[in-house]
């Protein structure tokens, strides 16, 4: 009898969990749908983020036709993800502006120019970061295809 109850509730308590993991894993997939729906959307209206996304699509390219170092390559992967995330924080920001509207507030416009100057550091920067990491690699293809 204290066998049965035991495993009685041993399986009502794997039953418990196992409905929680289904609920997590609901919330996960739903969670997962809405941030494709923001890429989605920054993909489809944001023409900045259509440009960095080719030139990320290049960089990674490049990251294998030259075979980088691996630091280089976190380090090159890394800068995407912030240029990419800067780009979609600032476009967040210029809706929320929008919302408000310019006339409401002085600083409506300062607050796109100064989230649009950040994305530019970032996108400079990563520019820099990506010429020091390739010039060397670039260069040595020049010098195979001079003296070939």
């Amino acid at each position: 009898m204290h066998l049965q109850l035991g495993f009685k509730s041993y399986l009502i308590g794997k039953m418990k969990v196992e409905q929680e993991l289904e609920k997590e894993t609901g919330r996960f997939k739903r969670s997962l749908h809405h941030a494709l729906d923001g890429i989605k959307y920054a993909l489809l209206h944001e023409r900045n983020f259509r440009i960095e996304i080719l030139v990320a699509f290049l960089v990674i390219f490049l990251i294998f036709f030259f075979k980088v170092k691996n630091w280089e390559a976190i380090l090159l992967i890394l800068m995407i993800m912030w240029v990419l995330i800067f780009e979609l924080v600032n476009t967040v920001l210029e809706r929320v502006v929008d919302i408000l509207k310019p006339r409401i507030h002085p600083y409506a416009r300062l607050i796109k120019d100064l989230m649009a100057a950040a994305v530019l550091i970032t996108s400079v920067v990563s520019v820099i970061v990506g010429i020091i990491i390739f010039y060397p690699y670039v260069r040595e293809l020049a010098l195979l295809i001079c003296f070939y």
